[in-house]
């Protein structure tokens, strides 16, 4: 579904990704870690198409994203970004309405299917009831789950999720993550950027960890999400422990002085 090779990119002339080679199979569910300005949000601007490789090869199935067009790419893939305008007089249904684009005539407006989509959309992420509320009117979850119906409704192979649930509250984040785990059941290809490593490692069946530029480890999550790969990645203490209901691993930071002493 996706393959980079010898992928550069970055922005304005100053390199941020250096030599990526990187292959997601139709179906994966694959969490892109790695610390500030590893590269993740670049890796998936570039997947996405925004931004062009300045060198190497991006291949979405089975075509060079530089001969696609634009409503061709985006019905191949969806993107969440990181930050993105506010546009406050826009309302949350016209925003999920953005995402029927790729599929709209050249004189054709958006019909009952496309309306149907976006309030599918908007009704799996929770925001059926902000479908008439102003961009501007909303908190930071509200609208990062906005963008995320956009892309739902967008009914794409792919979805590129970049820090979608940064700014969502514990049970949001894992509501949100259900529902994706969801949709990859069902075939979407899903690649996620996170900070949030022990969601990542939750949520996703592989793991690629970036640092400067380039994967520094990648593959199933129980193989990398270890002790000596976080804390050479994270260039902290980390102690990994196994999820007391799932058995998945999880990463606990090892604290410095004065840090998680029990008051007496």
């Amino acid at each position: 579904m996706i393959r980079c090779r010898g992928l550069c990119s970055g922005y304005h002339g100053r390199p941020v990704l250096d030599g990526i080679d990187l292959d997601v199979a139709p179906g994966e569910m694959v969490g892109v870690l790695g610390p500030n300005g590893a590269g993740k949000t670049t890796l998936l601007l570039t997947l996405s198409g925004v931004l062009s490789p300045a060198g190497g090869t991006v291949v979405l199935n089975g075509r060079n994203i530089a001969s696609m067009t634009d409503k061709e790419r985006a019905r191949t893939v969806a993107a969440v970004p990181q930050r993105s305008g506010s546009a406050g007089e826009l309302t949350v249904r016209s925003l999920v309405l953005m995402g029927r684009y790729p599929y709209l005539s050249f004189l054709g407006g958006y019909g009952p299917s496309d309306a149907a989509a976006a309030a599918a959309a908007m009704a799996a992420v929770g925001v059926a009831d902000l479908a008439d509320r102003r961009l501007g009117e909303l908190s930071g979850g509200e609208f990062q789950r906005a963008l995320t119906a956009r892309a739902l409704a967008q009914e794409s192979d792919v979805l590129l999720l970049d820090e979608a649930s940064a700014s969502l509250d514990i049970a949001r984040k894992m509501e949100l993550y259900t529902l994706l785990a969801a949709r990859n059941a069902a075939g979407t290809t899903i690649v996620a950027a996170l900070h949030d490593i022990n969601l990542a490692a939750l949520a996703c069946r592989r793991l690629v960890f970036l640092k400067n530029g380039r994967i520094e480890a990648d593959g199933p999550t129980a193989a990398v999400f270890t002790q000596p790969t976080l804390s050479r990645i994270y260039e902290t203490d980390i102690i990994v422990i196994p999820h007391p209901r799932t058995g998945t691993p999880q990463a606990l930071a090892v604290p410095g002085p004065g840090l998680g002493a029990v008051p007496v």
